[in-house]
């Protein structure tokens, strides 16, 4: 295979970690970008330093934003309460209070500066059809729209050589996902999905549930502890 330059947005999380691995396995050689965007907690951030190291990626970048100067979030803004506590179904309801406005818009628009800047042949994030909790910015329409953005937003686009948004565990569920995952060889571990970010996962927001009832489905077990368990 021949290897092509690709930046991978890398949250800490479980599905930003198995996209880098997948990227990796198809020959991929990855750059992960990651952002401190004034999110409730760092936790995330530790992971996702810890998941580049142990992929030994060719590069890693932190970038500062400050998400939270607005707020509008319970990602961004502590005096929000967290969802707790929520069936998975019930999760697809609406556009919950933990989307962050524009969040993947400003992202993705970072990426692909670095990503033309770097002759990077694509962009890889974790958007998937299970976990997107409702937020308009993980789905298929955005992510097309997203792409012309790539494609007519640039020099190398204009050129005819586009850079590529790659989605691959969109139409996955988070069992799906973890399997893939297991498959790969990411390091559960030094992963984090609790949006509290505490000493130990809580067990009871949205992320947690999604990720518990994933390695449920999938028949693995999760190597984190959670709190009262």
């Amino acid at each position: 295979m021949m290897n092509q330059r690709a930046i991978v947005l890398l949250s800490g999380g479980l599905d930003s970690a198995t996209v880098l691995y997948h990227a990796q396995a198809a020959g991929d050689e990855c750059y992960a970008l990651s952002f401190d965007y004034q999110q409730r907690h760092r936790r995330e951030l530790h992971s996702a330093q810890a998941i580049a190291h142990s992929a030994a990626v060719h590069g890693h970048e932190i970038i500062p934003l400050d998400l939270g100067r607005w707020g509008g979030s319970a990602l961004t803004q502590r005096d929000l309460d967290l969802p707790r506590q929520r069936h998975p179904a019930a999760m697809t309801q609406g556009i919950p209070i933990t989307y962050v406005p524009a969040r993947n818009t400003i992202f993705l628009s970072l990426a692909l500066a670095w990503a033309e800047v770097l002759g990077a042949k694509r962009v890889y994030l974790g958007a998937n059809a299970l976990d997107y909790s409702g937020y308009p910015d993980c789905r298929e329409d955005y992510l097309l729209a997203m792409q012309q953005v790539y494609t007519l937003g640039t020099k190398r686009g204009r050129e005819g050589q586009p850079i590529e948004l790659a989605a691959p565990l969109l139409h996955l569920h988070k069992g799906e996902i973890i399997q893939l995952g297991q498959e790969l060889g990411v390091p559960w571990e030094l992963t984090w999905s609790c949006y509290q970010g505490e000493e130990m996962a809580c067990g009871m927001c949205d992320s947690c549930i999604l990720r518990r009832e994933g390695f449920r489905q999938a028949g693995i077990e999760d190597p984190l502890p959670y709190a009262g368990t």
